[in-house]
């Protein structure tokens, strides 16, 4: 056990970069992501660094070698303690098990702030910056549901999620679009205790392209006659709709995402993703630099926005078919709002 945190400590700090001038050096953030080559993850660094250095801090990143390395994440917050920063922003892989590294950082006086992904429990950290996911899913799942009329009562749904461990926004996102499709969800806290017929199966994908492709490939084998498909992100979207293709199936699915990226909302607009619900990982990124530099030289950690218990950073439904009774903006908006 010794031997494998030595090596993932070793990993971390492999991939830790700093970003700042020399007299920011006082100040140390640490940012870590779930990967660096998801296309969300990249912007939310970009956004954080670009902060950074407009408020003289010095920012270092670290991310896990795949979606669901969290590992990587316990060694670097182990070096960000180590290195005297006054605060973490961290999207976690495993939102349960990352909490005793966690209150190590707390107990050290760092403030730490979770992004994207809320901690379990949600006050394991000091505050979240984060989409409102439950929203994000309930809004592709009314759109769905309303886009299908009458046939969603027959829909065949299959559900393209993030990993085994069921990190929370895995499972925000898979209830809210259970939800907003009208599916009794029975614990809203847990993925796969449904017993609505429609639901034809889950799978995992690791939020990338090819395990999208894989898991989609699992799920039409189970039941060819899927119409519908719910995925984590858009990189699993796109994975997806290729094994749809290769079975000439993709113009008979509907497949609806969560992320908003440039290449996600591209796809809406070619009808590879029919609807996807936008957030913003570059400003929930700077916000998260901006409250770190504040509690460093205040005190003042962040508080939540008014009637909910975490930071709400926002989300648009982004589709060129709009539904009834569905808030949505069109791709060329989508467009003007994008990342990635």
């Amino acid at each position: 056990m010794k031997k494998t945190l030595v090596s993932a400590a070793l990993g971390a700090l492999a991939l830790g970069v700093a970003f700042a001038s020399p007299a920011a050096a006082d100040t140390t953030v640490c940012l870590i992501t779930k990967t660096d080559t998801n296309p969300f993850f990249v912007k939310m660094k970009e956004g954080a660094t670009a902060k950074a250095a407009e408020i003289g801090v010095t920012l270092k990143a670290y991310a896990g070698k795949i979606d669901g390395d969290s590992e990587s994440q316990v060694a670097a917050i182990e070096t960000c303690i180590a290195d005297g920063a006054k605060g973490i922003l961290i999207a976690a892989s495993d939102t349960k098990g990352i909490v005793p590294s966690v209150q190590k950082a707390r107990d050290a006086g760092l403030v730490v702030i979770a992004l994207d992904t809320p901690l379990e429990p949600l006050d394991s950290a000091d505050m979240t910056f984060a989409t409102d996911n439950l929203l994000a899913g309930e809004l592709i799942g009314k759109w769905a549901a309303a886009s299908l009329g009458d046939a969603a009562k027959d829909a065949k749904i299959a559900f393209l999620n993030l990993t085994p461990s069921q990190p929370s926004v895995d499972v925000l996102r898979n209830q809210g679009f259970m939800k907003g499709f009208g599916i009794d969800v029975k614990d809203i806290g847990k993925i796969g205790d449904e017993d609505d017929p429609r639901i034809v199966g889950h799978d995992v994908t690791n939020g990338n392209e090819e395990g999208g492709r894989t898991a989609m490939e699992n799920l039409l084998q189970k039941d060819p006659s899927i119409n519908v498909v719910h995925t984590i992100n858009e990189p699993a979207a796109a994975g997806a709709y290729e094994a749809l293709k290769a079975v000439g199936k993709e113009k008979d699915v509907l497949i609806v995402s969560v992320d908003g990226g440039c290449p996600g909302v591209t796809n809406v607009a070619d009808g590879v993703i029919g609807a996807t619900s936008q957030q913003y990982p570059l400003m929930m990124a700077a916000l998260g630099v901006e409250a770190i530099k504040k509690f460093a030289d205040t005190g003042e950690k962040p508080k939540a926005t008014e009637g909910k218990d975490f930071f709400d950073t926002g989300v648009t439904l982004v589709t060129d078919k709009p539904a009834a009774g569905v808030e949505s903006i069109d791709t060329k908006a989508g467009k003007d709002k994008c990342w990635g």
